[in-house]
This record gives structure tokens, sequence and C-alpha cells, in this order.
């Protein structure tokens, strides 16, 4: 066996990559995602590359079926069973107004209504002492009531369970024996903290997402095994790290952002070989646009998820990797409301119907369609020509649904209209990266924009210039990025703890004890999992003023004393909030571990492919392309780019074309190919 293969199945499209461990090489593969068929939509991907199942020992899978079904709400009939006295807690939340000033303002409705939410005595105090016991007469009860009612899975979360779980545990153990083929979960498997809204949220939709994944997962496995494959199958997970069958069984939210996690791995990854300490993430899919920050390498991974956004959303207490996302992609609609404005997304054409050039149904303008009328992107090249895009009929959706309500007339109508749609996307997609950057205090000129995703190359000076970012980096094989992101992935298990203590006395030893049960359940965990030996601990503090609700991340290293633990807190408050008050108390309010180990996976410079050979490429074709004022149409030269090799220089306005994506070279731009391949664009000022 030699092969390793990776598949991303996105909104759009679903990508497959493939390293040959003998050979040292890549191959990719790209269809349309199935709806019908996920996972034959993904067993579709590894055929266009031509390797056989049976050669593989490992196959690494991201998806989006998690946040889908959240967002669609296609999931299951679930129950939650609550305290007494807690049923509704799941819909009070915190009680806040995110939209103080919007009269018509309402949260998302509960993913279990209150007829399917129920209560049982049992009782434990805020330091795990049992007060009253758990009744399970009652919860019997429930559960024949559950057998009787269509009831596909149950959530248990118990008051300060996050103390003492055992409640909880009786709960699970005895619903699982009264209520086989129902997916069963509790808070305290998912979380051990104190926040107790975010854990029933999250019980509440592990359950509600549960029974699907199990369904798609045993699927998945089943279709691999009828294909002769022998070897490991594993998830990508939101943290940054892969996640056997068995974890994800038991912790499908941990794959809500599953999808786009690989192309950020695969950034770090290449933000290290190039030397380069600030690059913000981008990749432009099909569906959405997505940012991250990576600092010196590495990026940040956030304890809790917001599903639908915080103002309108409901949280999720799993580890997610910092990523702002938003409703722009190649298949992001673009319309004339009731009052005469243009807008582009968040509504998005997908595979199915898709763009209206793909001729499956589309009637409704999409960004892809804009970028193809424009002459930005080539119908007869799109996937290697094994997708014909028809550039007419995506001109007269424009022309008819955008330029013509707006008051534009003919073909440079129909132009401006097109260009228009790019901007409104790239406005959104450019407030995404302000929001990751700018807003918490971030100099974003002071980083380099490292986009992919099929979409992102065509943006990626555009965008640049739009935020001053002097330089943009395009790796080799942008669209199908994150499933080569996905290649070099490790495990990681991330666990956190509530320990409430002053910054002072006995501290550290409670922090310290802390630490160690942690990481004996990771290494318990990872060792069953993967016999894994050499893991890399990441330790870190829950840490605020006293009197404070929100906390500050600080990094812990064993041996430091309260002294210099304190100084960093400060350090760190101050370079976010711009002061500090030395005088006031400090507090430890949780424990933090992330722990990683390393799988079979290539090396970055083994997935780069072969250069193109020394010489003097030469362009093959030229096409018009709409650029914004004060350029209009311009007749620029197409490059491809598997013939441009290590310091070539290129100046645009150009087209570099490759398998996955298409890469735009502005007016004033200065491109050059570097040592692994990527193509670096200093952005003109003009």
């Amino acid at each position: 066996m030699r092969y390793m293969v990776a598949a991303d199945t996105g909104g759009t499209f679903t990508d497959v990559a493939v390293y040959d461990a003998e050979k040292g090489e890549v191959k990719y593969g790209k269809t349309l995602t199935n709806y019908g068929n996920l996972v034959e939509g993904a067993l579709d991907g590894l055929n266009v590359t031509g390797v056989a199942l049976e050669d593989a020992i490992l196959f690494k899978h991201g998806t989006t079926h998690v946040i889908n079904t959240f967002i669609q709400r296609t999931g299951a009939n679930t129950a939650l069973i609550a305290s007494r006295g807690f049923r509704d807690t799941l819909e009070i939340g915190r009680g806040n107004r995110p939209v103080p000033f919007a009269l018509e303002y309402r949260r998302d409705e509960p993913l279990v209504p209150r007829t399917h939410r129920f209560e049982v005595e049992g009782r434990m105090d805020a330091q795990g002492r049992e007060i009253r016991p758990l009744d399970t007469a009652g919860l019997q009860a429930l559960a024949e009531r559950f057998k009787h009612d269509g009831t596909e899975a149950v959530a248990v979360s118990f008051v300060n369970s996050y103390a003492n779980p055992a409640h909880e545990e009786a709960a699970v153990s005895l619903l699982r024996k009264a209520l086989p083929g129902v997916y069963i979960t509790c808070g305290t498997a998912l979380t051990r903290e104190w926040f107790e809204y975010e854990r029933v949220s999250t019980a509440a939709a592990n359950a509600y997402v549960g029974s699907q994944m199990e369904e798609y997962i045993g699927t998945f496995d089943a279709c691999l095994r009828e294909r002769r494959f022998e070897g490991t199958f594993y998830m990508m997970g939101s943290n940054g790290g892969v996640l056997s069958v068995d974890r994800t069984l038991e912790q499908p939210v941990a794959l809500v952002e599953s999808g786009p996690i690989g192309g950020c791995i695969g950034a770090a990854a290449y933000a290290r070989a190039l030397g380069m300490p600030k690059v913000i993430a981008f990749d432009m899919g099909g569906t959405t646009a997505k940012c991250a920050l990576i600092q010196d390498g590495q990026f940040e991974v956030q304890p809790i998820y917001y599903v639908g956004g915080y103002d309108h959303g409901f949280p999720l207490k799993t580890p997610v990797l910092d990523i702002v996302e938003v409703g722009a992609g190649g298949g992001s609609i673009a319309a004339v409301d009731a009052s005469g404005i243009l807008t582009v997304g968040p509504r998005s054409a997908g595979s199915e119907p898709g763009p209206v050039a793909f001729g499956r149904g589309g009637v409704e303008p999409t960004v892809t369609d804009a970028n193809l009328a424009l002459g930005r992107i080539s119908g007869g090249n799109f996937m290697q020509g094994r997708l014909s895009l028809d550039d007419e009929a995506s001109r007269a959706a424009i022309r008819r649904q955008v330029a013509d309500p707006l008051g534009y007339r003919g073909e440079p109508g129909t132009d401006a209209a097109a260009q228009g749609i790019l901007d409104l996307a790239t406005t959104t997609m450019a407030s995404a990266i302000k929001e990751i950057t700018i807003e918490r205090g971030h100099d974003v000129r002071e980083f380099g924009l490292f986009v992919f995703g099929g979409g992102g190359p065509l943006f990626g000076s555009i965008l640049a210039r739009s935020l001053r970012i002097p330089e943009v980096i395009i790796p080799p094989h942008p669209g199908n990025f994150s499933t080569l992101g996905m290649l070099i992935a490790g495990a990681r298990v991330d666990l956190a703890r509530t320990v409430v203590t002053a910054a002072s006395g006995n501290a550290l030893e409670l922090v310290n004890a802390a630490f160690a049960e942690l990481e004996a359940s990771a290494e318990a965990t990872l060792n069953a999992e993967l016999g894994a030996q050499q893991i890399r601990y990441e330790r870190a503090l829950d840490m605020r003023y006293r009197g404070q609700k929100h906390t500050v991340r600080v990094p812990f290293e064993p041996g430091q004393t309260i002294e210099s633990l304190v100084a960093s807190f400060g350090d760190i408050y101050k370079r976010r909030y711009g002061h500090a008050n030395e005088k006031n108390p400090v507090e430890v309010l949780g424990v933090r571990l992330g722990t990683e180990v390393e799988i079979p996976r290539p090396e970055l410079a083994g997935l780069i492919g072969a250069h193109a050979t020394a010489g003097t490429p030469e362009p093959t074709g030229r096409r018009s392309v709409y650029f914004p004022a004060p350029h209009g149409r311009v007749d620029v030269p197409v490059w491809r780019r598997d013939t441009l090799p290590p310091g070539f220089l290129l100046d645009g306005p150009a087209v570099i074309e490759e398998y996955s994506s298409t890469t735009i070279l502005m007016p004033g731009d200065h491109a050059r190919i570097g040592e692994l391949g990527e193509i670096v664009i200093r952005c003109g000022t003009e």
C-alpha cells in the first residue's frame, strides 16, 4: 500500500488529493458535490485520480455535513433531559440582547423545542457533592415514552455536572440500555467547563447531528471497505487535527468546521517554510469565504463556536480553529432587491443547480458567472475542460437580472454590472479580513495574504489592494489546497477544566493538578487510538481581573511562578485592550490543554510536485479581460502555471491558469515564482 488520500466535501465542489509515497507525487481530483450521495461524490473525486482504494494506507475526510445540518435544520428528532427546574436553559440562554436597537430581533429557535425537553430529579452542588440522588425511575419512564414518540436522539445535561459527572454518566448508561438504536450523549462527554447554557447547548447539538453522522460515517466506512480499503479512516476535526471514527461518533460537533481546516493547516506549513511570521489564510470556495490568522507558523484554536453567528445563533463548547466565515463564494447569487439595490449572497447556487454557466438548471447569476462574463476565467479550460462553462448564458443572465434593472444598457452595461457583482463580493470578503485583524488590534498591512480555494486567486490582488496588504501568496493547486493541508494534519486532542482560584497562594498546585488530570486523559485517548509515543503539549490558562466576565488566554509552562504568570497576563491584556491595571487582583478561571501527535504523513516539500523545467515559457494565448476603471477591457496574455519555473518574473495584467483555479494579475502587479512553487504577487499601487 502506497497512497495517502484526503477528501474535502464542500458546498459546491468535492476535492481529493492523493499522495504517492513511493514516487513522492500528488494527484488531484475535483468533482461537483453530489448532494444525493455525499459518499459517492467523494469517491467519484478519487476515481478522477485513477488511484485504487485497495492501495491506500490512510483516508482523511473533511465535510460540511455537520454545519449544513445545523443551518438547514435537518437533524434528528431530539429530546433533552435536564435537572429539575432547568428545562428552559436551552431557550433562556444568556438573556442578553446582542442587537439592542433592532425591535424585530429574535434569536434562532432552539434545536430542541420545549415539548421535547424534560426534567428529572437529582442534584449536584457546585463542589460536585450529591444533594439529591438521581431519579432512575423517572429516567426509565422517559425512556418508555421515547420508544413510542419517534425520538431518534437524546441529550442529557444536568446542572453542576462539570464538577461531578456521575449523574450524567449513570443516566447515559441507563438510556443506552433502554433505547438501543437511539443516539445518546451528555454534556460532560463534550466539555467539563462550568458554563451551564453553553454545555446544554453543546449536548443538544451533539445529539441533533449524532444519529445522522453515525449513518454517514458508517456508510462511508462501509463503502471504503467494499472497495477493499484496509487502511485507517480519519475525520478532519475543527481543532486542526484528525479524529478516529470512534471519537467522531462520540463527538460529531467536533466536525462543525471540518471542511475549511485543512487549508489553514497547509497555510501554516507554508508560512513556516517561507519564514513569514504574519499571514492571513484566505479561502474562497464555491459557497463561502473563510479567513484565519497565522502568526509564527501557528493558528489559534478557540474554545467556543457560534452556529449562525453570535447575534442570532447558538454556542458549541468545542475547540474550533479561530476562523471568520462569510457567505461570499463563487456560487453566491447576485440579485436586485425591491428597493433597486444590488445584493450578492449569502444565498448560494451550490452545485445543484449551480451557476448559470454550469448549464445544470441555474437561472440566477452568481460571482462565477460575473468572472466568466468579464473574461477572468475561461469556459473551455475549467477543470481541464471536464465542466464546460457557457459565457453567453452568464452574460444573458447578468444583463436580464442585474444590468437592465439597474439601468445599464448594452455590452458595456453588462460588463459594468458584472464588475459591480465582484465589487460587492470583494467588500464582503474584505470585511471578514478586517474582523479578524483590525477589529482585534492587528495592523492588516503587516500581514501577507495567503489565498487558496477555487476563487481565492481570482480575488487575491483585488482584496490586497482594497486593504493595502503589500503581498499575496498563492500556493500550487490552490483549488485543492484544503486537501493538501489534510494530508499533513496530525492527530489532536483539546481538553479543558474549570479551576476557579485567585492567582496567588496555592493556585499553582491546583493548576498543576488539573493539568496532570487532563494529560492523563489525553494520553489515554491518543494511545488507545494511535499507540502514540511522542506527544506535544500546549498549555494555557484562562485568566481575568477579579469582577470581570471575560477571560484572556495566557500560555503556561510547567515550573512557571505565580509572579511571572500574572506579569504575562498583564502584558497580553495590555496588548489586546491598550491598558492594564497592575493593582487589580487577578483570577484563574480554567486550564486548557492541547495535545498533538504525528501520524504517517508527507512532508510539505514532497507535496509540491515537480517544478517546471528551466527555460523561457511562452503564453498559451491571449484574451479580453475586463478590469475596473480606468482600464476597462484589456487584451492580456494567458499563461499555464505548470510551465512557469522558480524565479520566473511576470508583470500584470495577466492571467495564470491551472487545473483547479485561475490567478488574476491586475495592471501594475509584479509576480514571481518561488522555490516552493508559490506565486508571490507584489501589488501595484497605481
